[in-house]
């Protein structure tokens, strides 16, 4: 058995399609999933905005399963990775997973766990801390409380971050 914390996110053709259809490929194993947030582009390539989620799942799986699972949405999506960091279609990322009660710290080239820069980003933070108001993140500097990271975010980085609806319905 293993949880699983998952950030997705659309910035290319219907962003809130991309993202329910993360939730869908998810829906047996979902423990949670955010509100949709509106987040700007991360990484200094111009494009427009993304439309990100973060999801909790918890299934009788290892950790190389959920990112694997993603990226069988990624390319149900016709992901493309041209420009790291651009514009995407979907991109489901691994942010953090929990086998019998502990913290999976993993280096390797196709999955490195807790991801590396989830501690810095606020577009996995907010809609992370929304869902798991307790939740904590192993770093390198020890484990810390997402509410925390989230504090020390750059207030304009964080204040970016806003709900702009719910995978419900018409998308209200």
């Amino acid at each position: 058995m293993s949880r699983a914390v998952l950030s997705a996110g659309s910035n290319v053709g219907d962003p809130m399609a991309h993202l329910r259809s993360v939730v869908e490929g998810f829906a047996d194993d979902l423990i949670a999933v955010s509100a949709v947030y509106s987040t700007p582009p991360w990484g200094g390539v111009e494009q427009d905005d993304f439309r990100n989620i973060t999801l909790v799942v918890d299934g009788p799986y290892g950790a190389r399963h959920w990112l694997e699972r993603g990226f069988e949405l990624e390319r149900a999506a016709e992901r493309t990775r041209d420009i790291r960091w651009g514009p995407r279609t979907l991109d489901v990322d691994v942010v953090t997973v929990a086998e019998a009660g502990g913290v999976v710290v993993a280096d390797d080239p196709d999955l490195t766990l807790p991801h590396p820069r989830a501690a810095q980003r606020a577009f996995v933070l907010v809609p992370w801390l929304e869902i798991e108001p307790d939740a904590t993140l192993w770093t390198p500097a020890g484990v810390r409380a997402v509410a925390d990271l989230v504090a020390g975010l750059d207030t304009a980085e964080r204040d970016a971050v806003h709900p702009v609806g719910r995978l419900t319905g018409a998308d209200a």
